[in-house]
């Protein structure tokens, strides 16, 4: 059986193939999948905003703005007062139908190019384009979005903005900045990484009542989080002592960044590592040891002098404070040739995007996107551009588990993709990548392989920035996740999600 809908994205070629399966397989007729477009997008809008009266619907000439126009049918039906503005004054394919449809239901429809301001109404309904848009928008499209954006009307996009890629989730200049989206058929990926959190609002999917059966034989192209990721770290036996949950070195912290390896330092111990030592620049042991004396923190002036604690360590967390100095560089060097599995973060990657090599089994890799653009030889826009490219050649290249931070980060290996959904912009402060850096290397020294351990320290992190933010993201700072954490880490007896 397919994936389940509510957690597969899929591309919009696949989507439009899902659509086509539905109407030449199962005989589905476009005009009917698209009375439940509308029907399931006017059962949001009146939800969401159950006092509107007037509607604004913006159509494009294709299937996207017959939806807008069989939605003002059914809004005209209920009473209220509905107008629309078009890109022209013909409609293509089953749309054609559709704005008939709403004439005779006594909508009226006015050209686009020939108003100034937009007509005042409670809701406007984004209908232009869809999941058919690959350019920028253009013309009295674009005149339309600028002022939709002036008027900050209430905004319900039909499929997804116009604007956004429906398979990247970048925006090209303009774009529909919707405070609610209904999803059609499938989640297209781009909903959910990029630039979609700033332009989608609150999404929705709606299946359109398609069976699974028009979804065998296309793949998912990734896979949504869901809270049921907490299961893969069960509760802990009675019986048990610190030896059995694995013991992570953090290497890094030059001079003058302590703080960065004690940051992933802690958030191993609070996600349950049985051991965390530091190894950093002698200078910076003593303040470690009075804010954190359940750290082992060691002094290390060299490589060599690494030696000993890579040899104690399950796992090596390198990068957070390392710097691109020979003292950088030297532990650097010495922690990969031990071959431990670990996490590379901050100047580790730095170090690696000049001299690649071959990393230990069990490596992940956690660049940001400027990290990942060196990792690949590339600028940082294009790693934005595309994000579910340039995670998938991270894994690739590099033979590790890739985890691409950023809004909607992405988890990646040879051969899957997940996509996290949680996560606010206050976590945009320093120290957060050091947290996640501590909480994967946690879970790698529990037992998990690297991929489990990316994918779930992901959400980990991300959910407890959530809950650290609350409604006020702006100040939250690295140390804040540290208690939510502890409980993440900590589910139920019964081993539901926490």
């Amino acid at each position: 059986m397919p994936a389940p809908l509510t957690t597969a994205l899929y591309t919009a070629d696949q989507v439009r193939a899902i659509d086509r399966a539905a109407i030449t397989g199962l005989g589905i007729p476009g005009p009917e999948l698209m009375q439940r477009a509308a029907t399931a997008a006017f059962a949001l809008l009146r939800r969401r905003w159950p006092d509107a009266r007037r509607l604004l619907l913006l159509a494009g000439n294709g299937n996207n703005g017959g939806d807008a126009f069989l939605l003002g049918v059914l809004a005209l039906r209920q009473g209220l007062a509905v107008e629309a503005l078009a890109l022209s004054d013909v409609s293509s394919g089953d749309a054609a139908a559709a704005r008939a449809a709403f004439v005779a239901a006594g909508g009226t429809i006015r050209l686009a190019e020939r108003i100034g301001a937009l007509p005042p109404a409670d809701v406007a309904v984004d209908g232009l384009f869809g999941s058919g848009l690959a350019r920028p928008l253009e013309g009295a499209a674009a005149t339309l979005v600028q002022r939709l954006a002036t008027t900050r009307m209430p905004t319900l996009a039909l499929d997804l903005p116009s604007g956004l890629d429906a398979d990247t989730g970048a925006v090209r200049g303009l774009g529909v900045h919707a405070d609610a989206t209904i999803c059609f058929v499938a989640w297209k990926r781009g909903l959910f990484t990029a630039d979609a959190a700033d332009y989608c609002g609150a999404r929705e999917l709606a299946g359109l009542d398609i069976p699974d059966t028009a979804r065998v034989g296309i793949d998912v192209d990734a896979t949504l989080q869901d809270a049921t990721i907490a299961n893969r770290l069960h509760a802990r036996h009675a019986n048990s002592n610190k030896g059995c949950y694995g013991h992570v070195l953090v290497a890094g912290g030059d001079h003058g960044m302590g703080g960065a390896a004690r940051l992933a330092a802690e958030a191993a111990l609070r996600c349950g590592a049985g051991l965390v030592s530091v190894a950093t620049r002698a200078s910076h042991v003593a303040a470690l040891l009075c804010g954190r004396p359940e750290l082992m923190a060691v002094g290390v002036e060299s490589g060599d002098n690494l030696a000993p604690q890579l040899g104690r360590a399950s796992v090596v967390a390198l990068g957070p404070g390392l710097g691109l100095k020979d003292w950088g560089q030297a532990v650097f060097t010495a922690a990969l040739a031990a071959g431990r599995p670990g996490v590379l973060d901050a100047d580790a990657l730095n170090l690696l995007a000049a001299s690649p090599r071959t990393l230990p089994a069990s490596t992940v890799l956690t660049p940001h996107p400027g990290e990942a653009a060196r990792l690949l030889g590339i600028d940082t826009a294009t790693v934005q551009g595309d994000r579910y490219a340039a995670v998938r050649e991270l894994a690739r290249r590099y033979q590790a588990v890739s985890v691409l931070k950023g809004a909607g980060s992405l988890v990646a290996d040879a051969g899957r993709v997940v996509v996290c959904p949680w996560g606010n912009p206050g976590m945009a402060s320093g120290g957060m990548g050091d947290v996640l850096t501590g909480v994967i290397a946690a879970l790698l020294a529990q037992g998990l392989d690297a991929w489990d351990a990316a994918c779930l320290g992901v959400a980990w992190h991300a959910r407890a920035g959530d809950a650290a933010a609350g409604a006020q993201p702006r100040g939250l700072i690295a140390s804040d996740l540290f208690q939510p954490l502890r409980s993440l880490a900590n589910p139920p007896v019964d081993g539901a999600a926490s």
